[in-house]
């Protein structure tokens, strides 16, 4: 039988109240539920403690997974929750994990409250861009040097957790990105340049090794952020995992322009210098090496190359891929800037066989879809 959506909202509070019931020991009832949003595979909701024994606010939210969803990214969710979950207060990247059943694929968490969102803030003036793209890179530091070390006990948590039932979706995507490369040049009639396949293998290594290993959520786009007066937090953990962390701060670099405000566009070169910056004085006591300028500089071109060329994997194969990431877009003018910033970077830093296979590929991809 096919449960209504009022059935379904009922079914979905007593499953809540039951959890947080067990944790607190005392009787915990839900009301006045608000509908957040969610992903197309997920409900999100804020609800009221009418009946409240836990310190734990006012509200908590709810997220329920569709039965029709894939059970690993839930699982691992849960597990990279109870990871951060388990940071000290002042390190903890985004909420809180208060309770989880993974047989009806529910998660209660910590209520941030609305603040604003990142994009609202990208969207504003310049100024407020730099003040957004400022704090992002500190906390993806924070975030970042809380969690170096700790691979092997999110490792475990994982284990523990899913089981064999999960895998890392993020490298997976990367990895067929990288295998379609000569293809999918090959279609755009250039043929694959020794240098962009280099790039991408390096790129899809740093999802398994690279020097800089820390924790991430992995979707760390702009949607996924929300500024409250505790500073930035991070949502949506369903790909959460260790990682080279220059994955991060290059994935913020890819995807903040396209939401800038007009006036902000041209100082976009400016903005992620801020963000970088911001992000490497968080992170310069544990890892001496991103002083080295030419060093980073080369790992987040790396990195950046690597979501570039994702972004337009998705868009030029099609497919579902990654439709529920910042980084995904439908918009071909969006994927052109990215090549064309991606080759600005590369000139910068004095790359100019980098830069030149960017300006082909925008080329390449500009008579593809408008000639």
């Amino acid at each position: 039988m096919t449960l209504t959506a009022q059935e379904q909202l009922i079914e979905v509070l007593d499953v809540a109240e039951a959890l947080l019931t067990r944790r607190a020991g005392a009787a915990v009832s839900l009301g006045d539920p608000e509908d957040l949003g969610g992903t197309g595979r997920s409900t999100v909701l804020r609800v009221r403690l009418v009946e409240n024994p836990l310190a734990i606010g006012r509200t908590v939210v709810i997220k329920m997974i569709d039965d029709d969803a894939p059970a690993a990214p839930f699982l691992r969710e849960v597990a990279a929750y109870r990871y951060a979950t388990a940071l000290p207060t002042s390190s903890r990247p985004g909420p809180q994990l208060l309770a989880a059943d993974p047989e009806s694929r529910l998660l209660i968490l910590t209520d941030l409250g609305s603040g604003r969102s990142m994009t609202e803030l990208l969207g504003e003036d310049t100024e407020a861009a730099t003040r957004g793209v400022s704090a992002w890179g500190q906390a993806l530091g924070r975030m970042h040097a809380a969690t170096v070390g700790g691979e092997e006990d999110f490792t475990i948590l994982l284990h523990h957790t899913a089981g064999d039932r999960s895998h890392d979706e993020v490298a997976r995507q990367a990895e067929a990105a990288r295998d379609a490369a000569s293809a999918l040049t090959d279609r755009l009639g250039i043929g694959l340049s020794p240098r962009l396949a280099a790039e991408l293998a390096a790129g899809c290594d740093l999802f398994t090794g690279g020097e800089l290993r820390a924790f991430s959520p992995s979707d760390v786009g702009p949607e996924n952020i929300l500024l409250t007066d505790d500073g930035v937090q991070f949502m949506d953990y369903e790909f959460g995992a260790f990682r080279d962390a220059t994955l991060d701060v290059a994935y913020a670099l890819v995807t903040f322009p396209a939401l800038l405000a007009e006036t902000a566009v041209p100082r976009r070169a400016e903005l992620e210098k801020a963000l970088v910056d911001a992000w490497r004085s968080e992170v310069r006591p544990l890892w001496p090496v991103v002083e080295r300028g030419g060093d980073l500089t080369q790992r987040l071109l790396t990195a950046r190359t690597l979501w570039v060329w994702l972004s337009t994997y998705w868009m030029v194969a099609g497919g579902s891929g990654g439709r529920d990431w910042a980084l995904h877009t439908g918009d071909a003018r969006v994927v052109l800037t990215r090549w064309a910033d991606l080759a600005d970077a590369a000139r910068r830093a004095g790359d100019d066989e980098l830069a030149a296979a960017a300006d082909e590929l925008g080329r390449a991809l500009h008579l593809f879809w408008f000639e």
